[in-house]
């Protein structure tokens, strides 16, 4: 005997540009099963729209393992949707219920412009590591892992900074529109290694200054971000990005008064 699917009632956002005028449009998911992620019962109802001769949904996916954060979309409210530490291709519809009704709309920020319903662009994030978020010291292949030793809490630090999938999931949720977490993630995660130490003023000042150039606002510490990232990003390493920027804008202006370092 075959498992009875859900019906789902979507409420679902549709814009076919950024110039366009958007609307919700309402959708019944037919046959859903528990063992469907979002994505999957989204993919169905692509199906019978085609067959019916209409438009699909646009809406972004990769991996589908929680690891490349393409998965963007605002369900119920929440960026990614209502569990916690959780990316929508890695929300199961078991969370819901026959009858249920979904509200599902883009990420909204004014430096994540709309593409098409649910894909907004968010190649910001790209200009912004783009600016700084690496090593530009050539090293060779890579040496053994023992080669350069370093402490076990500065190794953790980095590794949990480093776990960022660059979503956008905090600045969607964020009432200010701030890529702080994101920024301060990229940041932490190389100035807690020793590879990373040696551009780590340059680093945070083209970082910071190319994320508000880009016009993502600037955070007010509700931590509406710590408890919305996929990967649970801590607040912490926004505290050490700003340090960061503090102590390379005396260490710039100290220079700038020596004449250079060269007097």
């Amino acid at each position: 005997m075959s498992e009875q699917g859900m019906k789902i009632k979507l409420k679902i956002w549709r814009q076919k540009s950024c110039h366009a005028k958007g609307h919700f449009e309402d959708f019944e998911a037919e046959n859903v099963l528990a063992d469907m992620s979002f994505l999957e019962m989204l993919d169905e109802l692509n199906v019978r729209l085609v067959r019916a001769g209409k438009e699909p949904i646009a809406f972004e996916s990769d991996c589908r393992e929680g690891i490349c954060g393409a998965c963007n979309m605002v369900i119920d409210g929440q960026p990614h949707g209502p569990e916690k530490g959780t990316t929508t291709c890695q929300l199961f519809m078991r969370r819901y219920k026959d009858g249920d009704a979904i509200v599902v709309e883009p990420f909204r920020a004014k430096a994540f412009p709309m593409i098409k319903d649910l894909v907004v662009d968010r190649s910001a994030f790209d200009r912004i590591q783009i600016a700084g978020g690496y090593n530009s010291v050539r090293v060779g292949n890579a040496q053994d892992a023992n080669a350069i030793l370093v402490k076990k809490d500065d190794a953790d630090k980095a590794f949990d900074a480093a776990t960022c999938i660059g979503c956008g999931a905090c600045v969607a949720v964020c009432k200010n529109a701030s890529a702080s977490l994101f920024v301060a993630a990229k940041i932490s995660h190389l100035v807690h290694l020793p590879q990373g130490r040696e551009e780590r003023e340059s680093r945070v000042i083209r970082m910071v200054d190319q994320m508000n150039e880009e016009g993502f606002g600037a955070c007010s510490n509700t931590r509406s971000c710590e408890s919305t990232c996929p990967k649970e990003i801590k607040i912490e390493n926004i505290k050490i990005m700003n340090s960061e920027y503090l102590r390379a804008k005396a260490l710039e202006r100290e220079k700038s008064a020596s004449g250079g370092g060269d007097g």
